[in-house]
């Protein structure tokens, strides 16, 4: 996290050299991840990431003389939230840049007012694929990440599952949220690439707690694996289902 930062704030500094007189005045940088609910695991250790990296900047003397500041807000995994909070980073707190975003549905729905604003963005955790491509489209894209997207990580997951582990008979769990459903169209992707189609192909809705009537149609298409795209709680009643129905796949 710090060195998404780092990287942030280099290229903030270019832009700010010719401000260098309002040395008094802290550069505010946005953050904005779900530091409260289902998703608060990874968006609070994002956010303690940031403070450490914004503090080992402050104290060794801030971009250009000037201190970083922090503006925090809990989007709560929640898009409108996140759009609500982007309105209002920018055209009430005058941000320079925002750090975060950890779901990939706040990520598409917030972003293109940083866009339009001309607002640089660095997602560190939110994987979706299309994140960085939204504005193609257009002259600028302000949009980064340092993590890696979907395009990336699911032809990792099917090399696992199929190159590896040799499974050629497998499913496809995935969420019903933007990460879910972008997730599973990697997944897709991936499969054909080795020559697999899906055996089934599920979609499961956050907070759900019985996966038993997905898990039984993969398990009576004869999947030998799952694949997944989800999070912590629902995954484990992706665990949970398994176990009640004593089927061992992986």
């Amino acid at each position: 996290m710090s060195f998404a930062l780092r990287t942030l704030v280099s290229s903030i500094s270019l832009a700010l050299v010719p401000l260098a007189a309002s040395a008094a005045e802290p550069i505010k940088i946005g953050v904005d991840g779900p530091f409260t609910g289902g998703s608060s695991s990874m968006g609070v250790s994002m956010r303690d990431g940031v403070r450490m990296a914004t503090d080992e900047i402050n104290k060794a003397g801030g971009v250009l003389g000037r201190q970083i500041q922090l503006v925090e807000r809990d989007d709560e995994a929640k898009n409108e939230r996140g759009v609500q909070i982007a309105q209002e980073l920018i055209d009430k707190e005058h941000v320079v840049a925002l750090v975060g975003y950890i779901n990939t549905g706040v990520a598409l729905a917030s972003e293109r007012f940083f866009q339009d604003a001309k607002i640089p963005v660095m997602n560190n955790v939110a994987t979706g694929s299309l994140i960085t491509h939204q504005f193609d489209d257009q002259p600028e894209n302000y949009v980064f990440r340092n993590a890696a997207a979907d395009a990336i990580q699911a032809p990792m997951i099917v090399d696992e599952a199929v190159v590896r582990r040799g499974f050629k008979k497998v499913a496809i769990l995935a969420d019903s949220t933007n990460y879910g459903q972008l997730g599973r169209a990697d997944l897709q992707k991936a499969l054909a690439a080795k020559g697999i189609k899906p055996v089934a192909e599920e979609k499961f809705n956050i907070k759900d707690v019985d996966m038993t009537p997905q898990l039984l149609k993969a398990k009576e298409a004869g999947a030998e694996a799952i694949l997944t795209y989800g999070i912590g709680p629902e995954l484990a009643q992706i665990a949970n289902g398994m176990t009640k129905l004593g089927w061992k796949c992986r």
